[in-house]
């Protein structure tokens, strides 16, 4: 698992805001979906919240091609159909508010800590807690076309 989620986050150049952000995405799929990750399908959902993720997150997100010219073996279509019932499971709460990052953030922190591990994540900055929450707000239509 270490070693698809590295390769995919060294070839498509995320960041570590986006691994956060990513965890929590599984932690909520894992939750509201009922889902336990196996052997048959951790690969498809570790790839969909990092899909997820970096859309939402990083300043210039990968396409679905994109992670197809890195994982070989899947196509657009099937990328496609994974984000949008990744999405569905979700049930379309993408918002991840600063403070549900700062208890990631902190929870990963104090879990390399006790472990001897460098942690290397920097703390949120203020901008980038307000960034996060702006691009994570939930959709809602405009039900007479007002701004």
């Amino acid at each position: 698992i270490y070693r698809f989620v590295r390769t995919l986050f060294s070839a498509a150049q995320l960041t570590a805001e986006c691994a956060i952000v990513t965890l929590v995405y599984l932690e909520r799929l894992l939750t509201y979906a009922e889902i336990d990750i196996c052997p048959t399908n951790w690969k498809r959902i570790v790839l969909g919240a990092i899909l997820l993720a970096s859309k939402v997150w990083d300043d210039q997100a990968v396409w679905n091609v994109d992670y197809c010219q890195i994982l070989k073996d899947i196509t657009v279509e099937d990328m496609n159909e994974m984000e949008r019932h990744f999405l569905e499971l979700l049930q379309f709460n993408i918002n991840v508010p600063a403070s549900v990052y700062a208890k990631y953030y902190f929870d990963l922190r104090s879990l390399a800590d006790d472990n001897n591990l460098n942690f290397l994540f920097a703390p949120l900055s203020k901008e980038r807690a307000q960034n996060l929450e702006l691009v994570t707000l939930p959709f809602a239509p405009f039900s007479n076309g007002e701004k």
